[in-house]
């Protein structure tokens, strides 16, 4: 799924920040034809058309990293501008009001509210393919079916979603529910911020497609 020669290359950056598989991000986004770097370099990221945060790990450790990089700044300065963020995995799960894991509160970047915590399932982590529910007239998923697979790695999950209005100067949210175990958030729309729970790096066709989608509102 690749955009046409004639299409711009759209910039986007990989926030490295020590906590992602800023790589398998990176090649996924250059196959979609993005012109990609990855940087911790603040400016650099902050005039990217795009920003794309990964994040593998505890949501501590990676809030930690976050912060030491400015990461913490960066995303709010571009929301703040209206300039598109894309999280992915923990990436995803930082963005909301805090985490919970082991018993430790760790707060995250409350651009979102409510609490990522245990997944609850016979089998955690969760590893491996899942079909999601995607919202009505979600750009994300624009061109995908309804029985397209997505690869997801985690044992944490937002089982809630507690945003009902947003802010009235942002697209409402749309949000992506899957199930495993429980329900939980697999996906959000908000304006400028996109974020899933599963890796669209690793997910073949379908998460080249909906990185293609992402692009294409750059």
């Amino acid at each position: 799924m690749e955009l046409t020669a004639s299409a711009p290359r759209k910039k986007v950056v990989v926030f490295d920040y020590g906590f992602g598989n800023v790589r398998s991000a990176e090649r996924a986004l250059a196959h979609v034809g993005a012109e990609v770097e990855i940087t911790r370099d603040f400016d650099r990221a902050m005039n990217a058309e795009g920003l794309l945060v990964p994040g593998v790990g505890a949501f501590a450790a990676c809030m930690a990293g976050l912060k030491e990089a400015r990461g913490d700044w960066l995303v709010g300065r571009r929301l703040a501008g209206g300039r598109p963020v894309m999280g992915i995995c923990v990436g995803m799960q930082i963005l909301f009001g805090r985490g919970i894991e082991h018993g430790v509160e760790t707060e995250g970047l409350d651009e979102w509210p409510g609490t990522v915590g245990p997944l609850k399932a016979d089998v955690v982590p969760h590893m491996g393919w899942n079909t999601v529910e995607a919202a009505g007239d979600s750009l994300l998923f624009a061109g995908l079916p309804a029985d397209a697979r997505y690869y997801f790695v985690h044992s944490y999950a937002v089982h809630d979603w507690e945003l009902e209005v947003g802010n009235p100067h942002l697209a409402a949210p749309k949000v992506t529910w899957a199930t495993h175990g429980e329900r939980f958030v697999a996906a959000v729309e908000n304006g400028p911020l996109w974020a899933t729970q599963f890796h669209p790096e690793k997910s073949g066709d379908a998460g080249a497609q909906l990185l293609t989608n992402w692009i294409n509102t750059l």
